[in-house]
């Protein structure tokens, strides 16, 4: 495998990267077959409004061309992110998200030819090292299966963990509950990690 630099960018640096950065998320998510156009501008119209958030961040992996991004940005209790939670918020994790400390990882996402080479991880541990907030969270979709088989149980009872929960799950993160579908189809689960310092 070839070597992977890697590199934050600016607000600016991450808008003049947005197409490569949506040829990322195509790959790196390959959807239905003729989904990519659909695919790549709702990437496209989600990356301009989170890359004007507060406390926005970026880092990317490079190797010869973008292979991976992980960027995210400040949510507040009181934002559309929270509306979704399903039920009510543990007390002291309320309190971390009232502070307005909270920082989102909205992305992370690598070509398929450099996963599990670390890339993923050294990507979430440099993008979150400099982090002055009290509490990084990331939605992780889950994927419902369509013939009704359920492939082999995970360590969340009864249900297949896909490669996302068990990234967040080896960075030592914790679940916290779930978001509110917005189709039959869609379910996330919440993850939640406290700054190390």
């Amino acid at each position: 495998m070839t070597e992977v630099y890697l590199r934050r960018l600016s607000r600016w640096q991450a808008e003049q990267q947005r197409a490569a950065v949506a040829d990322v998320h195509v790959t790196a998510y390959r959807g239905a077959a003729g989904a990519e156009y659909r695919d790549r501008q709702g990437f496209l119209d989600r990356f301009e409004q989170h890359v004007q958030r507060l406390g926005f961040d970026m880092m990317v992996a490079d190797a010869g061309g973008l292979v991976g991004c992980a960027y995210g940005f400040r949510v507040e209790r009181t934002g559309e992110w929270w509306s979704d939670f399903r039920g009510e918020l543990p007390t002291d994790i309320e309190e971390l998200t009232a502070s307005g400390r909270t920082f989102l990882l909205a992305e992370l996402m690598v070509l398929p030819a450099h996963r599990r080479h670390g890339v993923a991880t050294l990507m979430g541990e440099r993008l979150l090292a400099r982090l002055e907030t009290d509490l990084v969270v990331a939605a992780v979709d889950l994927e419902r299966p369509d013939d009704g088989k359920d492939g082999e149980d995970s360590a969340r009872g009864g249900r297949p963990a896909n490669a996302a929960q068990e990234t967040v799950r080896s960075w030592g993160w914790s679940k916290l509950g779930l978001l509110a579908p917005h189709s039959p189809s869609a379910v996330r689960e919440v993850w939640i990690r406290r700054p190390l310092r």
